[in-house]
């Protein structure tokens, strides 16, 4: 490439459903890195759907839990049907048990919010070259839970829907079936209750159930050790 030739801006679209983290995310941005170029900012996964369409997108971040469609879902369509466009995860808690499902998905990034600038600035142009950058916390957290993980899991007689159940959702059942609503399992597992309202409608999708009282019957097939 000739000296005066310029690589064109990395161009990043920023997802998440907190407009005041999307502004100061932006503003760090574009102040640190001259290289980036920020393309739009929307807040859900349906809005980055909608605006990929038309737009180039070298990087997306985007954050996990969001309404109408969260970013899960969404990095799992992206990596479909836009696959040279890298997605890097953001959360705020190091044991999201959306970790596996998201790097399974075509994630290229998994990273904490309260990261330094600097380091998101290098995740992202890590990324960009093919890396992919996972927040040493969250790396460990997922070895542990690996580690911990019942090695004689398969061999109960356990209905199949019962390993589609990430950690948490299987955290929550439990929560359920001590009767509590959905706001006092918010208190419990410390994140909001519109969270957990998407938590148990993707829990129902997988029991195939469509109330709380079939998926409480349901749920009851398992012994408790294994909703821990």
């Amino acid at each position: 490439m000739p000296e005066n030739q310029k690589k064109d801006p990395i161009s990043i679209l920023l997802v998440d459903d907190q407009y005041l983290f999307l502004e100061s995310l932006k503003l760090v941005l574009t102040t640190l890195a001259p290289d980036f170029k920020i393309v739009g900012t929307v807040q859900n996964g349906q809005e980055a759907l909608d605006f990929i369409e038309s737009t180039k997108v070298d990087i997306i971040l985007m954050d996990v839990y969001m309404p109408i469609l969260d970013g899960v879902a969404t990095v799992k369509l992206i990596s479909k049907q836009y696959p040279t466009i890298s997605v890097i995860m953001l959360t705020t808690f190091e044991d999201d048990d959306y970790v596996t499902e998201a790097l399974v998905h075509g994630a290229k990034g998994y990273l904490l919010k309260n990261i330094a600038p600097d380091m998101l600035v290098s995740a992202i142009r890590a990324v960009h070259t093919g890396t992919i950058s996972i927040d040493q916390n969250i790396a460990v957290s997922l070895i542990q839970q690996l580690k911990n993980k019942p090695t004689s899991e398969k061999q109960e007689d356990l209905p199949d829907w019962f390993y589609e159940l990430t950690h948490k959702e299987r955290q929550i059942i439990k929560h359920i079936l001590r009767g509590l609503s959905n706001k006092e399992i918010a208190a419990e597992v410390l994140i909001g209750e519109q969270t957990i309202r998407n938590y148990i409608s993707s829990i129902y999708d997988k029991l195939t159930v469509s109330c709380r009282k079939d998926a409480i019957k349901k749920a009851q097939e398992i012994p408790l050790f294994y909703l821990e």
